[in-house]
């Protein structure tokens, strides 16, 4: 058996989530490989908007178990927020979900850092959504961390100890703060101890030599990963497949089908490069139809036409072999919807993204008609309008790659199997 993982090829917000939540009853296991609480899973069924964090998109099927994995950074405070949420809708989370000994924890003070560097970056800032990302991975790879494991061992000394540290980096900063979040933090903590916290590395690999289906999901998109992003406007993990590897503890081998979401178009939340950004009425069209505004930020997001380029090198460092594109039904009223095909990078023409992407790169368009239909009653295939049909088609010969599911709408019920 091995295992499947789905990711975003864009920057993030591309419907992750609620592919999770429709894939789930395939599988045994639910993991999430990376990320934290700047995550925003969106999931609606039953006429309600659940928006996951932390917890991975199966906990709402019962019968399918949840791992948040080694490679998460896990905030406390967020984290029993989601819990609560849950217990509230009558559900009991610690039947189905458990947490890996090596997860990273976000600090109150971890946030407070986030906040004080991206205001002393000034009109150079990176667009972070201020939970504490960034200093956590920090801390991980410059052997200070705090992990789950941590609090059966000495927690309260650890913990202290890395707070001194964080308060003489936060003298750094001409930077004002409190720590009015710390009782918060430790409530959380005792809500993670009622969870069964375990080695996920040895529970995975068993799973998988016991034939158990597994699903790895991922946070954030491609264009956001620590190397391979738009770096610096990037996240502090690998987004990647081989991110769901190293999240994990699992072998490359036993990677199988790598599920790509895309939305039709393109989003991006914070700065950084934008080769198709719209700026103007068209911009501001899809991004009122498609309530672009960021799920954990709420900050509107940057929107622009389908980007090729961007969408062939997201394949490629993933080795994608499906994928779902969502959102389709945010074009329905457009008469023309344009693809980028390839960069004009000063006056030359080129399929690759460049290195410095504030350099002059123009996109190069193809102009496709639209359907100018109502998708979002369809339910089969066989429904799809011609003109869509025809732009499945083209995107696949572009990408060498099938679109599996297609997303006409914001419901489980919404997402069509195409191939």
């Amino acid at each position: 058996m091995k295992v499947d993982v789905l990711l975003g090829l864009q920057w993030g917000d591309e419907g992750k989530g609620k592919v999770v939540d429709v894939l789930t009853p395939r599988y045994d296991v639910i993991a999430r490989f990376q990320g934290g609480p700047n995550a925003g899973h969106t999931l609606e069924f039953n006429n309600q908007k659940h928006i996951l964090h932390n917890i991975p998109s199966g906990i709402f099927r019962e019968d399918t178990l949840n791992i948040i994995t080694n490679g998460v950074v896990l905030d406390p405070i967020v984290f029993r927020r989601e819990i609560e949420a849950l217990e509230a809708m009558d559900m009991d989370p610690t039947e189905n979900l458990w947490i890996s000994k090596k997860a990273h924890l976000i600090l109150p003070t971890h946030r407070i850092l986030d906040a004080a560097s991206e205001a002393a970056k000034g009109k150079s800032k990176i667009g972070s959504t201020l939970k504490g990302i960034g200093p956590t991975y920090m801390d991980k790879t410059g052997r200070n961390g705090l992990r789950v494991g941590d609090i059966d061992l000495r927690f309260r000394s650890k913990y202290e100890a890395l707070k001194a540290k964080h308060r003489q980096l936060l003298k750094l900063y001409d930077f004002e703060y409190t720590l009015e979040e710390e009782e918060k933090f430790f409530e959380g903590i005792e809500v993670i101890r009622k969870f069964r916290r375990v080695d996920t590395e040895y529970e995975l690999n068993r799973m998988l030599k016991e034939n158990k289906s597994i699903l790895a999901e991922g946070a954030q998109g491609t264009l956001l990963d620590i190397d391979f992003g738009s770096y610096p406007f990037v996240t502090s993990s690998n987004t990647i497949c081989a991110g769901a590897c190293t999240g994990m503890g699992l072998a490359p081998s036993s990677i199988g089908e790598v599920y790509g979401i895309f939305k039709a178009y393109c989003t991006r939340v914070g700065s950084g490069p934008f080769p198709t950004e719209l700026t103007g009425e068209e911009g501001n069209m899809l991004r009122d139809i498609g309530k672009e505004f960021g799920s954990t930020t709420g900050r509107p997001r940057r929107c622009g036409w389908l980007d090729l380029v961007a969408m062939k090198y997201s394949i490629m460092l993933n080795g994608v072999t499906r994928l779902i594109m969502t959102k389709t039904d945010v074009l329905d009223s457009f008469d023309t919807i344009r693809v980028a095909t390839a960069y004009s990078v000063n006056g030359e023409l080129t399929d690759r993204v460049p290195y410095d992407l504030e350099a002059a790169v123009e996109p190069v368009y193809t102009d496709l008609p639209g359907w100018k239909t109502d998708l979002t009653g369809v339910r089969s295939k066989e429904q799809f309008p011609q003109q869509l049909t025809d732009y499945i088609q083209f995107l696949e010969k572009e990408l060498e790659v099938s679109i599996a599911f297609v997303g006409v709408g914001p419901d489980r019920e919404q997402i069509i199997e195409s191939r």
